[in-house]
């Protein structure tokens, strides 16, 4: 009991959520992607992120930008499982998401930095815990714990199905990035990019399983003090039964059974009195003293078990990925951008405050991989007129190239193909100072259904956005934009029950860019 009831806090450890991207990589790194979505052949300040071999188009000198979002996700669970709760629900909140850039340009290089959370970014709630958790403390207590109770009517306690708990948890992440590289016009029509981002990352996990409830007696009683009061009762019945058979064994053993407190104590039992001589009564109430006294201790133990569990767990660690990128101008208003970026190491370490699940990786010092698949990019950006341009990207995420470990049902997670992204965006200029934008994009996630659990799953998506470009002065500009998300269902299936796993995004964004000279 003790392993199913504390395995609920091992799957703190395995929280991922991003806001749009992969399974792990935030793909939304500025606000001209918040209002258009497809950036990958940018020419712009954000092209540090999005295609830093383009930044080759940027005219000389040395920019600087500064972009925050905020960013809500609602991540839905619903059974059909026979618990007290059918419908879970984890809310995403991230006030500020920010992202910096900044590039010194010059003829034929380009130094740039590049700053904002590459994963994760904000702190999921679940203030009512998860299918997993509520389903394993059910089949604990109705098809163990109330079964192994069944002898406790003898104490006068009629244990039945049923439970309650309080189930909590919180898990808040954020991988930094901090992009360091150089862009090299190689010809008129050609550009390259190398570079690394350095990845200083932080997770933080606390949970909770409080105030385990039994059914008894008809009503809900905490299961830690009714063990231990239990345990308590059958001390004392055990004590009262010793007593008993010691003052049988002070008459003669073949004698009838004649003195009233040993003729009540046995019929208490459910013996007859009359058919018992002394010494079969003392046989008879030293071998219930033991049962109860057996009992007593394994109700103490089984009080243990069952109560409150913490978890409190910082994990950090830190990873490199290296970046190359391409970009190639063959015609006037004609751009494309590609980049690739390697599968990046990351080892994370715990550092554990509070830890009452005794398991390995919860352990403090205890150390985890998260390594974050490789990504391909790939984009068009075509200027039809002065006022009117628009932009394709694609996105592969080398998910396959991962272990994703296991999920908390001990099932491989499996991935059945890479994700990907396909994105198109518009812009239209009113004014030589002001824009318009729209986009929309097609995500597709390639794990498999045993990939998927209810704390941590990946859902195909529609997104659309939109936003302005106002350009202030010669020198100063402002991005503005919306998207939301709507992702498609999930369904996994169980043996008598299935779940469904939904998410909702929306995202609101405003950045400012500045050529100081």
């Amino acid at each position: 009991m003790k392993k199913i009831v504390l395995s609920l806090t091992g799957v703190l450890l395995l929280l991922y959520f991003s806001f749009a991207g992969g399974i792990l990589t935030n793909a939304n790194q500025s606000a001209q992607y918040v209002r258009m979505l497809s950036r990958n052949a940018s020419t712009d300040l954000d092209a540090v992120y999005f295609n830093p071999a383009g930044l080759m188009q940027m005219e000389n000198g040395f920019y600087f930008g500064l972009h925050n979002q905020t960013l809500f996700q609602t991540r839905t669970i619903t059974t059909t499982a026979p618990l007290n709760n059918r419908k879970f629900t984890g809310e995403v909140v991230v006030p500020a998401f920010p992202t910096a850039f900044a590039v010194y340009k010059m003829d034929k290089l380009a130094f740039s930095v590049g700053f904002g959370p590459n994963g994760g970014g904000g702190s999921a709630e679940f203030k009512n815990g998860l299918p997993s958790f509520e389903g394993k403390i059910a089949n604990q207590v109705n098809n163990q714990l109330v079964p192994a109770l069944a002898g406790l009517s003898a104490l006068g306690y009629n244990v039945q199905s049923g439970y309650d708990a309080d189930i909590q948890f919180k898990g808040q992440s954020v991988f930094w990035g901090i992009q360091l590289g150089l862009s090299a016009k190689i010809n008129d029509v050609i550009s390259g990019y190398a570079g690394v981002r350095y990845l200083p990352s932080v997770n933080n996990y606390s949970g909770s399983i409080e105030n385990i409830s039994l059914k008894v007696n008809g009503e809900m009683l905490n299961a830690n003090l009714f063990l231990k009061t239990a345990s308590g009762t059958a001390a004392t019945r055990a004590g009262q039964f010793s007593a008993a058979a010691s003052l049988a064994g002070s008459y003669t053993g073949s004698d009838p059974v004649t003195d009233p407190t040993l003729q009540a104590t046995l019929t208490a039992i459910g013996q007859d009195p009359s058919k018992l001589n002394n010494a079969t009564a003392k046989v008879i109430l030293t071998s219930a003293s033991n049962s109860l006294t057996a009992t007593s201790q394994t109700l103490a133990g089984t009080a243990v078990l069952v109560e409150d569990i913490e978890v409190d767990t910082k994990q950090t660690g830190t990873g490199f990925t290296p970046i190359i990128g391409i970009n190639i101008s063959p015609v006037e208003n004609l751009n494309i951008g590609l980049k690739y970026e390697h599968k990046t190491t990351l080892k994370l370490t715990n550092d554990t405050k509070k830890s009452d699940a005794g398991m390995d990786f919860l352990k403090d010092k205890a150390e985890t991989h998260n390594d974050i698949p490789a990504i391909i990019t790939a984009g068009i950006e075509y200027r039809f007129s002065k006022k009117f341009l628009t932009s394709v990207s694609f996105n592969e995420y080398l998910d396959k190239g991962i272990n994703w470990g296991k999920n908390i049902y001990m099932q491989d997670r499996v991935i059945d193909h890479n994700s990907w992204e396909l994105s198109v965006g518009f812009q239209y200029n009113i004014t030589d100072k002001f824009a318009v934008s729209i986009g929309g994009m097609q995500s597709t996630t390639g794990i498999s259904e045993q990939y998927q659990s209810d704390f941590s799953y990946s859902n195909s998506s529609n997104t659309g956005a939109f936003g302005i470009a106002w350009k202030l002065t010669d020198k100063l500009s402002l991005d503005a934009g919306m998207l939301f998300t709507s992702y498609k269902d999930e369904n996994k299936a169980f043996t008598g029950y299935s779940e469904t796993y939904d998410k909702v995004n929306t995202g609101f964004a405003l950045g400012i860019g500045y050529k100081i000279f």
